[in-house]
């Protein structure tokens, strides 16, 4: 349990960290790219059926309008209505034709998008879930991704995780703007979905484990800023580059260079030494300290004083043996899973019901992307302030809460006022935002380091099913308009609640192994203490 006294012994938050926590952020830069990237490959422009030469008019609507009328998105007329062309015509009702589906295809307007893959493979009318089945594939593959890499990476290390995902991420990435089929789009974006879990479990876990205890808190906050930069990169990417193929391979090549200058990160010396391997750890504990200018201590560093320090013994390596079994292990593990599948989810459900939906703003989606990803900037540094000085607990809680409450507000706010509806919005997405930093910090802490990837990968796998459910949940409207607002708003409310059972980890350091999470004096929640005397929300209000 003395690691953290190892890494101020060998520079503390010294220029090995600082170089290290830049360069992981470049990873996450694009990560929020790709997770949004469908909002403008994906977009629908305007359409209507694609009207042969010999039938004029043929396309008019079904309301009769005397010059044919707005043309219809997914049906037109068989035969020429040649009297809605008359200026006086009373007509016929237009119904009484026979109608027909656009059998010539469809005309897009092109003045926002040129090329998407709507346009591409015509997916409209009747064929317009096919969009959204890309992005549930897409997330499914970054719900595979945080299984299979978080394990790997437990049993692997951080570094060649981190540089595999990069690499695949490329690969798959820059190959997809070159599919020719519909098919081969989703198979290629969902082996993306699988590297960006790579990327983002791997770049938290070399940050956080090479990082003191006392600067957790600005590097999460630093990390989560460099995703939320990557929103308006996107946004002005996408501005620049109408073409969907182009803007692929735009967010896509970058990370052959990150795959390359990823070969200097250093492995994770405490994965190393919870693994067995102390030789290993040691070597880079005094690379680190080389880097540091820490000279003195890299000569007093050995493996006796590293052995003694860390006070490692055999049942480390033991319970790397069966990872997913020992997340319900104890009932404190028990307890701190059970709480973060709830947040993980509901706030990857909310987040990405609300980031999906650009188009129906009813302005500009590159406005509404700038400002959803401006939103996310004094978010998360109100985030960051809770979470320095006030707790973990209580700014996971207020912010799933907020989201909630705000996300709810709209149920009561008429269509006609859609300011006040984006702003609801906005704000709801920028508590999900501060959220979302604040788990990915809060999980790292929580779990021990033998089992660490496979918690974030487990809770990232809950986050990635919220993503699938989140379109879903959405085809509800037609039923009952509100539906969808209640569900969104009711998931991070009762998460918010969820997250009140979870142990504060301010200043408290990382536990290393299962025994460490029961001992380390992880403080029970306050609502545990006080019963039913108190609402529980009002339990986040105290801290030990």
């Amino acid at each position: 349990m003395a690691f953290a006294e190892l890494l101020d012994q060998v520079g503390g938050m010294g220029r090995f960290q600082g170089l290290n926590v830049a360069l992981l952020c470049f990873p996450m830069l694009l990560m929020a790219a790709h997770n949004l990237l469908q909002n403008f490959t994906a977009a629908v422009p305007g359409h209507h059926c694609r009207v042969a030469l010999n039938k004029a008019c043929a396309n008019g609507n079904a309301t009769g309008n005397r010059d044919c009328g707005a043309p219809e998105k997914c049906w037109r007329f068989v035969t020429p209505q040649w009297q809605l062309l008359e200026f006086n015509s009373t007509g016929r009702e237009p119904t009484e034709a026979e109608q027909e589906p656009c059998l010539d295809g469809w005309t897009y307007e092109g003045s926002v998008f040129t090329s998407t893959i709507v346009t591409e493979w015509d997916l409209v009318c009747n064929f317009r879930s096919l969009q959204q089945l890309a992005q549930s594939i897409y997330m499914a593959g970054v719900l595979v991704g945080g299984i299979i890499f978080g394990s790997l990476s437990d049993k692997f290390g951080r570094k060649a995780l981190l540089l595999w995902s990069c690499f695949q991420m490329a690969v798959s990435g820059s190959c997809t703007a070159f599919v020719p089929s519909f098919s081969a789009y989703c198979v290629l974006r969902f082996l993306t979905g699988m590297a960006v879990s790579g990327v983002g479990l791997n770049c938290v876990s070399l940050s956080v484990e090479w990082t003191p205890m006392h600067s957790r808190a600005t590097v999460s906050m630093v990390t989560g800023y460099s995703y939320s930069v990557g929103q308006f990169i996107l946004a002005g990417v996408a501005y620049a580059i109408r073409d969907w193929r182009w803007l692929q391979l735009a967010v896509s090549l970058p990370y052959f260079g990150m795959f390359l200058y990823g070969w200097w990160f250093r492995e994770s010396a405490r994965w190393y030494a919870t693994v067995g391997k102390l030789d290993q750890a040691l070597k880079e504990l005094q690379k680190v300290a080389q880097m540091n200018g820490k000279k003195d201590c890299q000569e007093k560093l050995s493996l006796e004083a590293l052995k003694a320090s860390l006070q490692t013994d055999n049942s480390s390596a033991n319970n790397a043996k069966f990872p997913v079994a020992d997340l319900v292990r104890t009932t404190s593990l028990r307890r701190i899973t059970v709480c973060l599948c709830f947040v993980w989810f509901s706030t990857s459900f909310a987040y990405y019901g609300l980031a999906m939906d650009l188009q129906n703003f009813g302005v500009s989606v590159y406005l509404i992307q700038v400002i959803f990803g401006a939103v996310d900037i004094p978010a998360k540094l109100v985030a960051f302030l809770v979470i320095s000085y006030s707790g973990r607990r209580i700014a996971q809680a207020l912010s799933l809460i907020l989201a909630g409450l705000s996300i709810g507000a709209n149920i009561f706010v008429s269509h006609d006022m859609q300011i006040l509806r984006t702003v609801f919005a906005v704000f709801g997405k920028g508590c999900l935002g501060a959220s979302f930093n604040c788990v990915f910090l809060y999980t790292g802490e929580l779990y021990p380091t033998v089992i660490r990837q496979t918690g974030m990968g487990f809770g990232n796998t809950m986050a990635r099913v919220g993503g699938i459910v989140a379109p879903l949940v959405r085809m509800t409207g037609e039923y009952l308009p509100s539906l969808p607002l209640v569900i969104y708003a009711t998931a991070p409310i009762i998460s918010g609640m969820a997250a009140c059972f979870l142990p504060e980890t301010l200043n408290v350091p990382l536990p290393d192994t299962i025994e460490d999470v029961e001992t380390s004096g992880t403080r029970t929640p306050w609502l545990l203490v006080i019963g039913p005397k108190l609402p529980s929300w009002l339990s986040c209000l105290r801290w030990d």
